[in-house]
């Protein structure tokens, strides 16, 4: 299997890269970001492993002979609405998102799309809260183009591995609360998931693909639980 990963430095991202790379079914991990993914932890560096940087995600036309040939794509790429308005977090959200798709789809027909939204997200595209609103109007749209598309919806993540978030709120609050969360993930497992968890069962999708398109915490969960070599989170 060939991947490309979107977003390999986030946090989401990150656990997926190394879902892949410790994969033996994974070929080729590809990420594409504007930075490295091995800056941010140098294990990462595999022979399995290439990276791409590419200033502009927008239009990927300069670099589209690279990403060509390719079973699957993790679309882990995201911002905080904080302090946004809808029209800037539609251009970052949606339109990158789907300009990547769209060209994907070109040039890998059929190939399995999976997008990391979050636990809330709104399909109607018309609840008030902004994130959600968004996410869900990119939710659907993916799901109309031509590809094997999968919207994945985690809740509360235990980042594992020396995994960090890049935003700074996030990281203060993930460090107030990492006593809590691996006792929050025995008591509300529904709820809560570690990025070694999450990595896995979207790799599994891609591999074997789920019998719904939108797959929320819970489903996330029997995905993981479900293989015999799932991953530990101890």
């Amino acid at each position: 299997m060939k991947v490309l990963i979107f977003g390999a430095t986030g946090m989401v991202g990150q656990g997926v890269l190394r879902a892949c790379l410790s994969d033996p079914d994974v070929e080729l991990a590809v990420t594409v970001g504007r930075s490295s993914a091995g800056e941010q932890n140098p294990r990462l560096q595999r022979a399995n492993l290439r990276e791409i940087i590419h200033l502009n995600l927008n239009d990927l036309s300069a670099i589209e002979a690279e990403l060509t040939g390719f079973d699957a794509c993790f679309f882990t790429l995201g911002v905080s609405s904080s302090g946004m308005n809808e029209t800037a977090y539609e251009r970052i959200t949606y339109s990158l998102t789907l300009s990547a798709a769209e060209t994907l789809s070109r040039l890998n027909p059929g190939m399995t799309f999976i997008y990391v939204s979050g636990a809330g997200t709104d399909s109607s595209e018309k609840g008030r809260i902004l994130w959600a609103r968004v996410k869900g109007r990119v939710e659907n749209a993916l799901l109309r183009l031509p590809l094997e598309a999968y919207m994945f919806r985690p809740g509360l993540i235990q980042p594992l591995d020396g995994i960090q978030s890049k935003t700074p709120a996030y990281r203060i609050a993930y460090g107030l609360m990492k006593p809590l969360l691996p006792l929050l993930r025995r008591a509300l497992p529904n709820q809560v998931l570690s990025t070694r968890e999450i990595g896995w069962a979207m790799l599994e999708v891609a591999r074997h693909g789920y019998e719904k398109r939108i797959i929320e915490t819970r489903d996330i969960r029997a995905v993981v639980e479900s293989t015999a070599a799932h991953p530990k989170n101890s």
